[in-house]
This record gives C-alpha cells, structure tokens and sequence, in this order.
C-alpha cells in the first residue's frame, strides 16, 4: 500500500507538469501524505504485545516458557527498523557494484580479445615442424580440462577486484532465533507472531514450513538445470552485446567460451543461485533486510543437509535474518551422523547467527486450549448416519453462504503438474481421504490444495496402521499444510482425533515424507532415495531410509498430527483463517489493487 501511495505521490507531480491547479494536486499530495502516515502507524502489534492480549482474553494460559520468547522476538523486532534503513543502503551500494564490475569485466574481455586478435597473423606464420612439436608435447597427467580458463577466469576476477574492489559486505544482523521444544509448546505460533508484526518493517519475508521449503527449493534447481541445458547451440548461447562486436566469427566464439564457462562456474555453486534468486527475490527498486521464517527444521537426509548448508550459509551470510523451529536443539538434529562435517558446519553457522531458545514446557497447549474452549466442531465421528448427516449439512450450510455453484476445476501443482478438484465452491473443496491421500500425491500436491482452497472437507478417514501406512503418511503431510496454511479443516472419520493412528502388533508407522521430492519429468513417482543411488520408486519405503529413523522421529510425527487436529477445531485457531489464509490475503490485494487503479484513472482525467 505504501510503494503505491508512492505511485500516486510522482503522479500528482506529473499533474502540475500539465497544467492542473495546484490546489487540487495539493489535496491529492495531503491525501497520499495522510494515508501514508497512518499507515505507518497501523503496525501490526508485536509478539509480546500479542501474547499477553491473548492471555488477558483467557484464550491463552500464561506460560513462562513461551513469554521468554515472545520477549526474546520482541526485541529483535525492535531493532529491525533500524537494520532495514542499513540495509537498503547496502543494496544500492552492492547494485552500483555489480554494474561497475560486470562493465569493467567487459572492458578487460574487449581489451583480452583485441589482442588475440593481433597475434592471429604472427601465430598463422609460425614455422609448422614447432606448432606440430608443440601439438605433440604429452600432456601433464595432473593437467585438468578447461584448466585454461579456470586460470583465465582467475586472473580476471583478481583484476576486477583490483579495479573494482571486493563485494561490499552486509551490515553485521541482529541475531534470529533458534525455538525448539515439543510438540504443542507453542513454537509456531510464537514465530507466526512475530511474522506477522514484521509485514510494514521489513520489505523481503519469507515464511515456509520445512515440506515446502524442500520442494521449492528442488524445483527452483530444476529450473535453473532446465534453462542451462536449452542453451546449447552457438547463437543461444552467445550474449547479444557479442553478437553485435566488430570482431571475426573466431573471436566471437572466444568470448562465447569464457561467457559460457563463467556460467558453468556459478552452476558448480547453484545452491546459492538459488538462495539469491529464490528466497531473496528482490526488485530493482525494493531494497532491505530480509527474513525467513522456518518452520520445523529438519536434517533426516543428505539432501536436507547439503541444501540447507548451502542456501542457509549464503542467506546468513549475506544479512538474512533467520527464525526457525523444531524439535530439536541444532546439534541434535543429525542423529543418524549423516554428513558429519557438513552437518556441523551448518549447526556452526546457526549458532553463530541465532539465539538458541527451548520452550520447556512438557504440555500440549492445542490440547490444553481445547478443552477451555468451546469447540466449534468441524470433525465428525464415528462413520454413521448421524455423523454423515452432519457432515453434508455443514457443506451445504458452508457453499450456500458462498453463493456460488459447485464445479470441477483443475489447480496447479509444482513442476508443471495438476490436480483435478471435483467439487469445488469459491475456496471450498471437498475430497475424499482415497482420492488424496490414496494415490501416489505428495506435500506439493497437498500445498497446491492449501494455497487455493480456505476450507476443505475430507470425508471416510480410516483408522490408520501399518497395513495403510503410505495412505497414513500422506495424510500426515496433508494435516501439516492445511495447518501451515490456516486452512479451515472438515473431518468425516472412522475414529476420534487421538484414535485415529493405532499402532498394531506389526510395529510402529513411518514418517518418510521429508525424502518425497518430485520433478516434472517423473510423474507419479515420488519417493527418491537419496541416500542410495538416487533412483525413484512408488512403491514402499526406501530401506536405506528406514534403517536411519528412530522411534522418537515417528513420535514427533505422529503427535504433531494429532495435536494439530484438535488445534484445528478451536475457536482460536478458526478465527484466524479470515487473517492469514491465503485465498483472503490475495481477495484484499486484489481488492486494494482495484482500489487504487480506480483512484489513478480518476486522477488521470
């Protein structure tokens, strides 16, 4: 709202250039001044702010655990406002940098080839019997490919460095926060908080849960691979500013060459392409701090451990601000001792740039929560006729207060999937638990669903164990995203909330979602094994991961379930999914969009 209240502000100057009286554009510029202001002022209250009024409501009981970190998240939020002005300073200055050095870096390329050019004719004359003794000399065993323009590549960046000078460095950040503790102790809605209360501090936030950071993160790789490989021929790959230079072909390709193994350099390192592409996502004219907030952080495969070392060292290193949580503290994140080294390299890094902060409390205050409330309930059990009935009528009830028709629609899923929606009703849809959770759909199916739909029925939800333990999993990842979302969830079951996974004498189930990663070329395939040999299956579970999972894990898995189930029925939690979900974020942007391109076309006239 503020940038466009800005639009409206150089708008109004162009006014004065045409000709309108100065009175009027007085009152548009007051208007855009007032607003502006207010705006500023209308921040969303902090973390503590927010805690205690909810304590004082007797919608939350005080815990001291949890108001150490509300207090802890306040004070990082107040020494934002400072670091964002930092910051934008910083951006300008590293803009101004790039530019500079990506002009010299052709200047040096120019001169580099004009001389090349000039020797052609001398090494043309070149007695033949010394080019073929040359040609014939046996190559060194340690001699590398391309080891010519590695050291050609070395010697113009230590030259650009001399002329440019080295990147300039980031502002030293306030330290982000580390939350960890049980199941229930109030982790995510303590950083939820605080994210909420950064929305007009700070310009650059993300905020994922580690399912969809994971995802994200695989397709953004996939993309950046995809592009690479399309640029294959000469003229794809050859920049415009070469094409159009007054050399020789000969000359154009060298340059295309060192052009084309400059990208292969910033390939080797895509991860951090990917952190400043991706997470970053920064616009010219949008400078700042910025923040990641992540939620259950975890490290149960190699994949996990590589990616989040890389893109968490590059963000933190360049002035992120991270807030995470989990579990576990960091240094017990890796049990399994997968990567041990890298591992600690990143459990360094995090200790280096958050607080580590633990939540104590040994109560589940979903549980806690639901029972002080009155529930409005939304899970119907056991499967019978009474429970149906209630079931359909709360559909009926909820489409016919929307007013819309119900069709079938197809959404879009990451890597260039879909999923077909058969009833649907203005961001209402409506499953049953085999259409998803009994076909091979992951997290991004499952993230697709939530980022479209603020209320979703799910009707004949079986008790689970072992003997559906993939349907079991899958709707584990599926409660996690309609939670990470705010989605307001409608239950059909076979069981109550706590009975709903019963162990058997088989043994206990698995949570193996955080290996599914997808691409778009393998369809339904899944699950890849990334501890093996890289290969896909959508069968059962890889028995290199199994091996490495301990009990506690699957509790973790299975206790969050439950917990935020009952959560997801509360008061509490129903009346935040107007707030924050994000079918209702996108109608008061567009809204707002609408708004303000109503009152440019009246200034225009």
């Amino acid at each position: 709202m503020i940038r466009r209240i800005s639009v409206w502000y150089r708008l109004s100057e162009g006014l004065v250039a045409r000709g309108i009286s100065k009175s009027s554009v007085n009152v548009v510029r007051s208007y855009c001044d007032g607003t502006q202001s207010h705006l500023r002022h209308q921040k969303i209250p902090g973390p503590l702010v927010q805690y205690r009024s909810l304590v004082e409501q007797g919608k939350l009981q005080h815990d001291p655990y949890q108001e150490e970190v509300a207090s802890e998240l306040e004070n990082l939020l107040a020494r934002l406002e400072q670091y964002e002005k930092e910051m934008e300073e910083y951006h300008v200055n590293l803009s101004t940098w790039e530019k500079n050095r990506e002009k010299e870096r052709r200047r040096l390329m120019m001169e580099e080839v004009e001389i090349k050019q000039q020797e052609e004719g001398w090494w043309m004359q070149l007695n033949k019997k010394v080019v073929e003794r040359w040609n014939s000399r046996k190559k060194p065993e340690n001699m590398e490919p391309g080891v010519g323009k590695w050291v050609s590549y070395l010697n113009r960046e230590k030259k650009l460095d001399s002329i440019v000078g080295r990147r300039p460095t980031a502002p030293p950040a306030p330290k982000g926060l580390y939350i960890y503790g049980n199941v229930g102790s109030g982790k995510t809605m303590l950083m939820d908080m605080f994210y909420s209360a950064t929305e007009q501090i700070v310009k650059h936030r993300r905020r994922y849960h580690f399912h969809e950071a994971m995802l994200r993160i695989n397709e953004q790789m996939h993309k950046i691979w995809k592009n690479q490989k399309e640029e294959k021929s000469l003229q794809s790959s050859i920049s415009d500013w070469i094409i159009n230079l007054p050399f020789d072909t000969k000359a154009k390709e060298w340059l295309a060459a060192e052009e084309r193994y400059k990208q292969e350099v910033q390939m080797k390192n895509i991860l951090l392409s990917v952190a400043d592409k991706f997470f970053l996502d920064r616009e010219e004219d949008e400078r700042g701090a910025s923040i990641l907030c992540f939620d259950e952080i975890q490290t149960v495969d190699v994949f996990a451990i590589v990616t989040l070392s890389g893109i968490l060292s590059r963000l933190l290193s360049t002035g992120t601000i991270i807030v995470a949580t989990s579990n576990r503290a960091p240094k017990d994140l890796n049990e399994a001792g997968m990567q041990r080294e890298l591992f600690q390299k990143l459990v360094s890094k995090l200790e280096q740039h958050c607080n580590n902060v633990l939540i104590g409390s040994e109560i589940d205050y979903r549980r806690f929560i639901a029972q002080r409330s009155v529930n409005q309930v939304h899970y119907f059990w056991p499967l019978g006729r009474d429970a149906v009935n209630e079931f359909e009528n709360m559909w009926q009830d909820v489409t016919g207060r929307m007013e819309g028709r119900i069709i079938s629609r197809t959404i879009s899923v990451m890597f260039g999937r879909t999923l077909d929606v058969h009833e649907s009703c203005d961001g209402v849809a409506r499953f049953t638990f085999e259409y998803l959770c009994g076909r091979p759909l992951g997290a991004a199916d499952y993230i697709a669903v939530a980022e479209n739909y603020h209320t979703v029925f799910i009707s004949d939800i079986p008790v689970m164990s072992m003997r559906i333990r993939d349907k079991a999993r899958r709707f584990i990842t599926l409660i996690d995203e309609l939670y990470n979302h705010h989605c307001r969830l409608c239950c059909l079951a076979a069981a109550s909330i706590d009975d709903l996974f019963q162990g058997t004498e088989e043994g206990t189930l698995f949570d193996l979602e955080s290996f599914q990663f997808e691409t778009e070329t393998e369809g339904g395939k899944l699950r890849r094994d990334v501890l093996a040999e890289g290969t896909v299956g959508s069968g059962g579970a890889p028995s290199g991961i199994t091996s490495i999972l301990s009990g506690q894990e699957e509790m973790f898995a299975f206790r969050r379930a439950v917990s935020r189930l009952i959560e997801m029925q509360t008061p509490l939690y129903l009346d935040g999914v107007l707030n924050f979900h994000p079918y209702f974020q996108r109608q008061r942007r567009e809204s707002l969009k609408i708004s303000c391109d109503n009152l440019q076309s009246e200034l225009s006239v």
